[in-house]
């Protein structure tokens, strides 16, 4: 039977399930879920009864996560992780220049050197594909820093000054891309609620590159003006952004409403597309995932089906 950590003083480092869905994204109720009905994960008990997670059960949810945004069901996830087991990846490329880049980054944040910032961000792009500086840096680098974040005294400063500094030279490069794409236009924008747009951006400059036409309308964005936006532009898609726990009314309402009246696909990115996929997808919408590029041939196919 599980220990209460705290009567053991050799114990590892325990996390609060809401620490653990913050760090993760994924809402409380999944992760009950994940344990009680699917027997994913197994957390320690307390004395009092709460549950608390270590860094390994972090690490199982992400494995969790990255299997059902690869789109496995929930319901194989667990042969899925046993195969794993039997039969483990090869080992990854070098990830030391990247983890040390990533550092680098966390250092030049936590002085606020945006001059220190520049030059590590801009050594990176001189040598490197933009498509591998976002998988390899800045998406990692937002999850590092989302753990540093939750328990840091100075994160909220910090989270707001690499917001505003990555919301510039993204906004810069949408700004200065190329005029000459005639793909297909689509409506982007975060869900109601969400503050937090470089998820969006990093997607709209990846669907640039690939042809896409972006029309950018940002944070917050109350549903029931895309349909006008869309019709306007005639997007041949509507691409949403969250990393939020959306309310109910979002999926029995908003969503319904805005796929019958805009007529085209709807498509949703980012963590809420993952641990509420299931809602998602019942009020009609395409869940993309949290893999860009993933989500970018899934978003293809969906527009383009005889291909």
């Amino acid at each position: 039977m599980p220990t209460d950590p705290s009567q053991d003083v050799t114990a590892q480092e325990f996390f609060p399930i809401r620490t653990v869905s913050t760090l993760t994204g994924v809402n409380p109720i999944t992760l009950r879920a994940w344990e009680r009905r699917h027997g994913l994960i197994r957390p320690t008990r307390t004395a009092t009864g709460h549950r608390v997670y270590t860094r390994a059960d972090i690490d199982a949810v992400r494995r969790i996560l990255s299997l059902v945004d690869s789109g496995v069901a929930i319901g194989h996830v667990r042969e899925a992780l046993a195969a794993q087991a039997r039969s483990p990846s090869p080992p990854a490329a070098d990830e030391g220049p990247w983890v040390r880049a990533r550092a680098q980054m966390v250092d030049a944040i936590s002085r606020f050197d945006e001059t220190r910032l520049e030059t590590l961000y801009n050594e990176l792009l001189a040598v490197h594909a933009i498509e591998q500086v976002t998988a390899k840096l800045l998406l990692p680098l937002l999850v590092d820093l989302g753990q540093r974040w939750d328990n840091h005294p100075g994160g909220i400063a910090e989270e707001h000054f690499f917001g505003m500094y990555m919301r510039i030279k993204l906004g810069a490069r949408l700004h200065h891309r190329s005029r000459a794409v005639v793909g297909p236009k689509l409506v982007a924008a975060c869900l109601p609620g969400e503050h937090h747009e470089i998820g969006l951006l990093l997607f709209a400059l990846a669907a640039h590159e690939q042809g896409y036409r972006m029309v950018l309308l940002g944070a917050n964005m109350p549903l029931d003006q895309l349909t006008y936006a869309a019709q306007r532009t005639q997007a041949a898609g509507i691409v949403l952004s969250g990393s939020i726990e959306a309310p109910a009314s979002l999926y029995a309402e908003a969503l319904p409403t805005l796929l019958r009246d805009a007529a085209i696909p709807v498509f949703v990115g980012g963590p809420t597309s993952v641990h509420q996929h299931d809602e998602l997808r019942a009020a009609g919408a395409i869940p993309l995932g949290t893999d860009i590029t993933r989500g970018l041939r899934q978003l293809h196919l969906t527009l383009n089906p005889s291909e």
